[in-house]
Parts: C-alpha cells; structure tokens; sequence
C-alpha cells in the first residue's frame, strides 16, 4: 500500500502518480499551475488510483460553473468501480452529497473526516472552498487552526495550509494574524498566490490602498498569467485604485488584465463586481457592460449558484437588458421549488438580492434600497469574501443617496416589475 505525503494510504497508487497527486493537490492550494493537468497525469501513471479519480471530481466541483457537473459525476462512478479504503468511501459520499445540492451536508462529512484524519489535505483544501462557498466564517479559519495541531511546517502542503489559515482569519477580521500567516507561508512558498491573496484582503479591509498598489505591484511577476487567479488579483488591485479615487487606473486595470475574450466563471463575476463598483461612484463602463452581458447571457438562467446570478444581474442591469434580467429571476424563482443549499441561499438573500440590482438598474432607487435594508446581516450566505459581498452595502448607500421617493418612470412601469414584490414574511 502506498502513502501520500502526509502518511494517508492512497489505494492503488504507485510512486509517480503520487508525485503528480502532491503536485495538483499544491496548484489547488497555491492557485497556480494546473491542478487538473497533474491529476490527468496521476491517472496516466495509475488508472487504478482511488485518491486521483477523488480529486478530480473534487477539482470539478470546486468550480462554480454547472457545465462541469457530469464531469465530476463521471469521475466519481469510476473511484465507485475501484476497491477503496474506508476514508476513501467516506470521500466518495461527500462527492454523491455535493452532486445532490446539499452543499452544507457535504461540508459536514468533510468535517467528520478531519476530525479523523487531520492531516488529509484533499478533505481540508475542499472543505475550505466548501465554507467559502457557503459563506460560513467561522470555520474557513476554525476547521484550519484545529487541523495544524496535527501537522509539521516541514510537512509538503504546509505553505497552502497556512494560505487558507491567512484568508480564514481575514474574513473573521483577525487582520493582524491573517497578515503573519499570509508572510508565513510565502517564507515557505513565494509564488503561493492564495497567500498574495489573503495580504490583499488584509490590506483592502484596512484601507491601506497605498501599500496595496506598491506590494501588489512588486509581486506581480509571481501571479501573472495564472489565468483566473490572476485576474482575481488584479481586481484587488484596481479595488486599492478605486479606494484612492483612481477610477481611470481601475478601468486601465479591467480593459488589459480582466476583459476577456472566454473568461471563467471567476473571471466574470470580477469584471462584473469591477464595473458595478465604477458605475456606483459614478464612472461610465459604457459599451463595457453590453460585452459583459453578452458574455453572462448564457448563464441565465443556471440558478446554480446565488452568488453568480447576483454577478450575472450587474451585468445585465448595468447593459440595460431587461430581457435577460427577466430570464434571470424567473429561473431563481423556478429554482425555489427544487430544494438544497442554493435554494436556501436563493430565497435568504439571492432573489431579493438580484431584484434590488435589477431595479437599481432601471434607477428605482427607493426599491432598491427598500430591497437591500433587509439583506446586511445575512449577506453572507451569499457566499464569497467580505470585500465581495459588501458590494450589496455599496449599493444599499448608492440607493438612498439618489432615491429618497425618486421613483424614475420607466422604473415604475418596467417589465420586471412583478418579480419585485417583497418576499412573504
């Protein structure tokens, strides 16, 4: 029986498809290289490696784009068709809960793992981007500090264990220790782009744009051309320029390194908060958003994940089309009635959430804010970091600075007017 790097048994594995296993694993936990490239290679070398079919259904599911589903589907009947150790089996359940939906459940099991095997570095790197997804603070840095107990610095996948520490930390406003822990682990790793990414979120939330620009600025080279990651990254730059008032470098920033011609998901729901963020302050995106829109258009009607549809709405109320804002909400609504983590988050926050966009949109401003009031403290459940969804609090400031009983006519006889009622009690 082999064993991975932190002593865990990897049936049917042999030595170079865990050398390429320990590789994806560290490209998912820095955000740099090609995690799905190296678990193709682990299978090329050991079509029977339970951990690497695992992986790849993980990979897949860790991705908000619902076009992967059957990929992560395919890849999880073929670690069923293989013998498979007890910890093995009890990843494979996660994977079949995740595939249902139930998002939160799926965490749960992950955490039962942990508690097991603290040092189960595909359980922990998954459960991390679970939480994220799922808007749970606490445990993005919780679930970490009570796994590290068990683990050496000396140990491979240290430095993206500390990353994920880093970021947990900031997002419980422990800035001080999120900032230690992000210089950690790029002592360990310097091109661990997770880590550039938690500083940047220390930085961001202590409004040190300054330091933001010069640190991010010097480190570039580290992060340039990691494709999503990289963009991510300098969206948090053009955040540092737009908090210093530099909305021309932010669009400089969004035309060079964020528009894309075939963007991620991720790509595009950076380019969308970019743009909403320039249109609140009041610079003009311009044709930017009929791009934007164009390129969402196809995911409509995906009610996959709240998070996106929220990012999907900016870009169709920012380019004016009502047409696909109404496909947008009909299908969230549609997506009530089947259930599951996005259902609850949909009907939490998502739904109102996208209607208060729309009507900022048509410049009903009062509806608008009327929608956001309600949101501020379960905001979260939408998922994503604090700097990401405190665009909706923005917005709710943007609103009632230009409604005040302002209601603009087209707003008021709008087609979507309908789906802005309030929610039930």
């Amino acid at each position: 029986m082999m064993h991975d790097a932190r002593g865990l048994e990897a049936t049917g594995a042999d030595a170079r498809a865990l050398e390429h296993y320990e590789r994806a694993l560290e490209a998912f936990l820095s955000w740099s290289g090609d995690a799905h490239a190296e678990t193709d290679r682990a299978l090329a070398a050991a079509p029977a490696f339970v951990l690497g079919h695992l992986l790849a259904a993980y990979l897949h599911l860790c991705s908000r784009d619902p076009s992967v589903k059957p990929e992560a589907q395919r890849a999880l009947e073929r670690a069923r068709r293989l013998p498979r150790n007890a910890r093995e089996r009890s990843h494979a359940t996660v994977i079949a809960t995740a595939l249902r939906g139930d998002w939160g459940r799926a965490a749960e099991q992950l955490g039962r793992i942990l508690e097991r095997h603290p040092r189960d570095l595909l359980a922990l790197a998954t459960v991390h981007t679970f939480d994220y997804y799922l808007g749970n603070t606490r445990a993005l840095h919780a679930r970490i500090e009570a796994a590290q107990r068990a683990w050496s610095p000396a140990e491979r996948g240290y430095a993206g264990l500390l990353a994920m520490l880093a970021f947990g930390l900031e997002e419980a406003g422990e800035y001080a220790r999120a900032e230690d822990a992000a210089f950690a682990a790029l002592a360990l790793e310097p091109r661990c782009l997770r880590a550039h990414h938690a500083r940047a979120h220390v930085l961001e939330m202590l409004g040190r744009a300054d330091e933001g620009i010069r640190w991010m600025g010097e480190r570039s080279a580290h992060w340039t051309g990691q494709g999503a990651s990289s963009t991510h990254l300098w969206w948090h730059l053009a955040l540092h320029h737009l908090e210093l008032g530099n909305a021309r470098h932010a669009l400089a920033i969004y035309d060079r390194r964020i528009a894309q011609d075939a963007p991620s998901l991720n790509e595009l729901i950076d380019a969308s908060a970019l743009l909403w963020r320039l249109r609140l302050v009041g610079a003009d995106p311009g044709a930017r958003w009929r791009s934007l829109a164009e390129r969402w258009a196809p995911h409509a009607e995906d009610a996959f994940c709240a998070f996106n549809d929220l990012h999907a709405m900016m870009a169709f109320a920012g380019a004016g089309r009502r047409d696909l804002a109404q496909r947008l909400l009909s299908a969230q609504q549609r997506r009530l009635a089947l259930g599951g983590t996005n259902a609850g988050m949909l009907w939490t926050v998502g739904l109102p959430a996208s209607r208060s966009l729309a009507a900022y949109g048509e410049e009903n401003y009062d509806l608008a804010a009327s929608l956001l009031r309600t949101l501020p403290e379960v905001s979260h459940r939408l998922g994503g970091s604090r700097a990401q969804h405190g665009l909706l609090a923005l917005t709710l400031q943007a609103a009632e600075k230009w409604g005040r009983g302002r209601i603009v006519s087209r707003g008021r006889n709008s087609t979507l007017s309908p789906l802005f009622s309030a929610r039930a009690a």
